[in-house]
């Protein structure tokens, strides 16, 4: 068997943009993106230099958790096109270069899925959920104490029934967690996968990818017991290796969503006979703080080094708080346990760093996320609290804003009604929004698309080689990559005082102009020839 091809090993160092489907374009003019808006900006995205597509949910939803609650994943909900459509749209995509990926939420389906509409009706498919008796005198206790997936929320997992039964759901009531020992859940998803990968996508990424397996004894939860009743439990390495089996025969990949603080148990999930990637995301919630992302980016190599998996980077997801205005509070770093209403932001601060972390990010070795409008350095919208939509919100009791503000329809077209996303939005666009249109922003080559594309131009040259730290003062981080032309430097200045640049024959990039002495201002990052 000979080596792999450049081609095959694509997703190594790939940069994937991820779409938010429901507020990316609208092509009908309805206020809700659709299928037919991504497929007229499809040109915008090649020109953009992406590798790759990661489409959010997409699929017949009753749309409780934006889309992870899936009625049919064979059916493209009607909000957002046809089957026929996303055929077309992954076939389009891929005569411009960039390949599709979808997203496959394993834990759990919507309760409109027909499994759950005949397990409510007291059908044998009760055995593909995990329906249990309560506890207490007349059962009116839930079986277990599990905490709820999202953070802050005081809602138990468990619902009950009239006829007394409970059912557990880690997050909403709408979505009842699948019982993964079960054969006929492992044999539908292992036929979801195939279905998407004959329709030409390139590969998946998993949701919740950790949380799948359950101790069928319910235990309380306690904190620090291992094994955990229901995270990153043993059972889940046979699922994703049964599923590697399919993926290999598409030559399809995986990505998935695993949040664990071991190193070492995460590094399980990436085995060659698993899954191809995994999120990072100590990188994601890292601190604008050089000690704090030289730490992370050198663990995650680590971490990665044993199984050979490529390491994937991102600044910000359809989850998380938008870059620029992480950056530009008092605390640079993401905890879904600290979101509040009101936390000040110095957004010209948040630009300036959301620059210089973008070619940080995209200068270090393997794959980057992208998710859709950081190219255009929006901020983090403030929702009102009487259009706030995400469950988040609500089952904190309305003390977390909830992810909203970071899925805030795109701005096109400036002069445009909704800045060209289509009809009246979905959510509600803040008054300034035009000015980040991606029209004006083409026009302007000092502006964060501008650097997004240009960046993009230059990272193949990059590759997927090691990372060698330079010496550099404290406060800076400066590695160097081996580049097609010669040695490729990046260097970005997190201190108080401008840096002197390491020597170098050109400077290819800049998140911002050098000072009159020619040294690296604050917050700033360059890409250097060596």
């Amino acid at each position: 068997m000979g080596q792999p091809t450049h081609a095959q090993n694509w997703w190594r160092s790939a940069v994937i943009y991820q779409v938010y489907v429901r507020s990316f374009a609208d092509g009908d003019g309805d206020g809700t993106g659709d299928l037919a808006g991504v497929r007229a900006k499809l040109p915008y995205l090649a020109e953009l230099g992406v590798s790759a597509l990661w489409f959010n949910p997409w699929y017949l939803s009753p749309m409780k958790d934006g889309g992870y609650d899936v009625a049919d994943y064979r059916v493209i909900d009607p909000a957002f096109g046809t089957l026929a459509e996303a055929e077309k749209l992954i076939a389009e995509a891929k005569e411009l270069g960039i390949r599709t990926l979808v997203d496959i939420v394993p834990n759990h389906v919507s309760d409109q899925h027909p499994w759950f509409r005949a397990a409510l009706a007291g059908g044998p498919e009760r055995e593909l959920f995990h329906f249990r008796p309560g506890r207490g005198e007349h059962g009116e206790l839930p079986p277990s104490d599990w905490p709820s997936q999202f953070a802050g929320s005081p809602e138990p997992v468990w619902t009950r029934l009239p006829d007394g039964t409970w059912y557990l759901h880690l997050f909403t009531p709408e979505q009842p967690d699948l019982n993964w020992a079960h054969p006929a859940v492992r044999q539908e998803h292992e036929e979801i996968l195939r279905f998407w990968f004959e329709r030409g996508v390139a590969g998946v990424r998993i949701d919740s990818a950790a949380l799948l397996a359950k101790d069928p004894d319910l235990p309380d939860f306690v904190e620090g017991r291992d094994p955990h009743p229901y995270v990153d439990r043993d059972e889940l390495h046979d699922i994703y290796r049964s599923w590697r089996t399919v993926a290999d025969a598409y030559d399809g990949i995986f990505v998935g969503e695993v949040w664990l603080p071991d190193t070492e148990r995460f590094a399980r999930y990436l085995r060659p006979d698993e899954l191809h990637t995994a999120f990072n995301f100590s990188f994601l919630s890292c601190p604008w703080d050089a000690g704090r992302l030289r730490t992370s980016i050198d663990e995650t190599l680590a971490e990665h080094a044993p199984v050979g998996a490529p390491a994937t980077w991102v600044l910000c997801n359809h989850d998380v708080t938008r870059t620029v205005t992480r950056y530009g509070r008092a605390d640079t770093g993401f905890d879904f346990a600290t979101k509040a209403f009101g936390t000040p932001t110095d957004l010209a601060l948040g630009t300036r760093r959301a620059r210089a972390g973008a070619l940080l990010s995209l200068a270090l070795p393997g794959a980057v996320y992208l998710y859709q409008g950081e190219e255009l350095g929006l901020p983090e919208a403030e929702i009102p609290r009487d259009r706030i939509q995400d469950p988040m919100h609500f089952r904190s009791g309305g003390t977390d804003p909830g992810r909203d503000g970071c899925r805030v329809p795109l701005p096109w077209t400036a002069d445009a009604p909704y800045a060209g996303f289509g009809g009246e939005p979905w959510l509600p666009q803040p008054s300034g929004w035009p000015a980040y249109a991606a029209d004006l922003q083409a026009a302007d080559p000092g502006s964060m698309l501008s650097l997004y594309r240009a960046a993009l131009t230059i990272r193949p040259e990059f590759g997927d080689g090691p990372l060698t730290w330079l010496p550099a003062p404290e406060g800076v981080l400066a590695f160097a990559r081996p580049g097609q032309e010669g040695r490729l430097l990046c260097v970005v200045n997190l201190a108080d005082a401008p840096a002197a640049l390491p020597a170098h024959s050109r400077l290819l990039l800049g998140s911002g102009p050098l000072d009159p002495q020619g040294r690296l201002p604050k917050d700033t990052a360059v890409w250097l020839r060596g």
